[in-house]
């Protein structure tokens, strides 16, 4: 038998969907039901920024390319590329980064993609930290490179 008594009242999930975000989901699923009104024969894409981070010599441009061509095959319009040549500096002293979030924050985007773990920090709490402040917002981190190596 399992006993709820010393648990705490879990405090209700906040949405994390802008109305943007609730549109075009609406938009895609009255589309899959055949149901296109005036107002829904425009779908909006789903939209990200990309960062890029590397020290002062390493090539950003393949890593550049691949996350490019990543948004393309799930149709996300890319609002804008950062990169920045910090190197070791952690995450709160990057401004590039900072401006990445900031477009999630102010409904820019929805998501803030990059090559590899790496270029958000190679610490995973300071990792984590960064994606929690993008959710947060209402977007997520995505790194190209799921497995965490580097490209």
């Amino acid at each position: 038998m399992v006993s709820f008594k010393n648990e705490q009242p879990q405090e209700r999930a906040r949405p994390r969907r802008t109305e943007g975000d609730l549109r075009r989901r609406r938009a895609l699923a009255d589309a899959a039901a055949g149901d296109t009104p005036a107002e829904t024969a425009k779908i909006e894409r789903f939209r990200c920024v990309i960062y890029l981070c590397g020290a002062l010599h390493t090539d950003i441009e393949s890593p550049r390319k691949e996350c490019t061509e990543y948004a393309d095959v799930f149709g996300w319009e890319i609002t804008d590329v950062i990169e920045e040549r910090a190197g070791l500096l952690p995450p709160q002293g990057r401004d590039g980064l900072r401006q990445a979030v900031d477009r999630v924050k102010n409904g820019e985007a929805g998501a803030v993609l990059t090559a590899g773990r790496s270029m958000i920090s190679p610490v995973p709490q300071e990792y984590d930290e960064v994606a929690r402040e993008i959710e947060r917002a209402g977007g997520f981190l995505h790194t190209r490179d799921a497995a965490g190596r580097t490209p």
